[in-house]
């Protein structure tokens, strides 16, 4: 399966601003797995992972006030997320950062990373976060609409729930290797990860 994103608008047949039921009627061959608080921070905020009938999941959905905002996509069992020809779901990340940092050096976009060490574009609603599979690390698409994209690569203040910024960080932040640090209790008052 083959999506492609148009920055700030939508990716595949998802568009931002699509209510549940709308996302679910055009993710076909998939069915709701479950739903979950995204954020704890943010109880509005409601997370639903799509999958397959085996119980894979495919793609997380992120609503708020009932709206779509963001999305993010398994590495391993999503879509093949695509941009001006480029893949973005399941590579290898340093060659998605060099792919970055050459474009962000020729002025074609503005990369920035956030503070745990994700790259990602504001303009085009997209941060690049990865995934561990049996091979290593692959990277993991996430992308957020026109309104939530603004410092959207700032895990600390942007849009993109808490539940996916836990985990494996970008491998040039060897210091931390994972979010929360090995040994640090983050104060998520009772919330505990969904994924």
């Amino acid at each position: 399966m083959d999506w492609e994103l148009m920055p700030l608008e939508g990716v595949g047949p998802l568009c931002f601003g699509m209510q549940i039921a709308e996302v679910a009627a055009v993710l076909p061959g998939t069915t709701e797995l479950r739903r979950f608080q995204a954020d704890p921070a943010f109880r509005e905020i409601v997370g639903v992972e799509f999958g397959t009938e085996r119980v894979e999941p495919v793609v997380y959905a992120y609503f708020i006030d009932g709206r779509l905002f963001c999305v993010a996509v398994d590495a391993v069992h999503g879509p093949q997320v695509t941009l001006w020809g480029r893949e973005w779901t399941a590579c290898v990340p340093a060659d998605v950062e060099r792919f970055l940092l050459q474009a962000d050096g020729c002025g074609v976009l503005d990369l920035s990373y956030g503070p745990r060490g994700n790259p990602g574009v504001n303009g085009l609603g997209l941060v690049v976060r990865v995934q561990e599979v049996a091979g290593g690390l692959v990277t993991r698409p996430v992308m957020v609409g026109r309104t939530w994209a603004e410092r959207c690569t700032d895990d600390w203040e942007g849009a993109i729930p808490e539940c996916e910024w836990v985990g494996r960080v970008w491998p040039h932040a060897r210091e931390m290797g994972s979010w929360p640090p090995s040994g640090h209790e983050a104060y998520w008052g009772g919330w505990q990860p969904p994924l």
